[in-house]
């Protein structure tokens, strides 16, 4: 649900029905499912928008009561956990939700491919979560093991971004 207030002003007020107001709308329910918000609130020039998630109710239906199917089974072939990592290996984690890039720009080299030997303090990738873009740093030197994100992909706060075998 969403609702747009003025606030008192000489302006006259904006029409609910502005494509402005339309698109602000609609970018700012993407910010409320994308951050698991509940509300969010943009105040500018004396207005006001509000745009809030409100629990939908769902009815029990006959397609919720119908019976589950049996687990298929896993073939044998396909590993159950994920491949083991060296246990001296250093994480680097994403700080924050945001997008993975591996360059400063599309037609920038990577700041690093595997293989590369890496400072502490080095940039490794930038994270864009709401338009700022932020460097991320190596907290270790060695030599970057393995990278754990595709270029342009959403990642998560605490995913792992890199593997880096840390300098003896």
């Amino acid at each position: 649900m969403a609702r747009a207030r003025r606030s008192s002003s000489a302006r006259p007020p904006v029409p609910a029905t502005d494509s402005r107001v339309l698109e602000l709308t609609r970018q700012l329910a993407v910010l409320l499912g994308e951050h698991g918000l509940a509300e969010v609130e943009v105040e500018a020039g004396g207005f006001r928008l509000r745009v809030q998630r409100t629990a939908v109710s769902t009815a029990p239906t006959a397609a919720a009561a119908a019976p589950v199917p049996p687990p298929v089974s896993v073939p044998a072939t396909a590993p159950a956990v994920p491949e083991p990592v060296a246990s001296n290996l250093a994480t680097i984690e994403a700080p924050m939700v945001g997008t993975f890039y591996r360059a400063s720009s599309p037609t920038a080299d990577p700041y690093v491919r595997e293989g590369d030997v890496v400072k502490e303090g080095q940039i490794l990738c930038i994270i864009e979560a709401m338009k700022l873009m932020n460097e991320i740093e190596s907290r270790v030197a060695g030599r970057v093991f393995r990278i754990l994100v595709e270029n342009g992909q959403p990642v998560e706060y605490g995913q792992p971004l890199f593997l880096i075998e840390p300098q003896r």
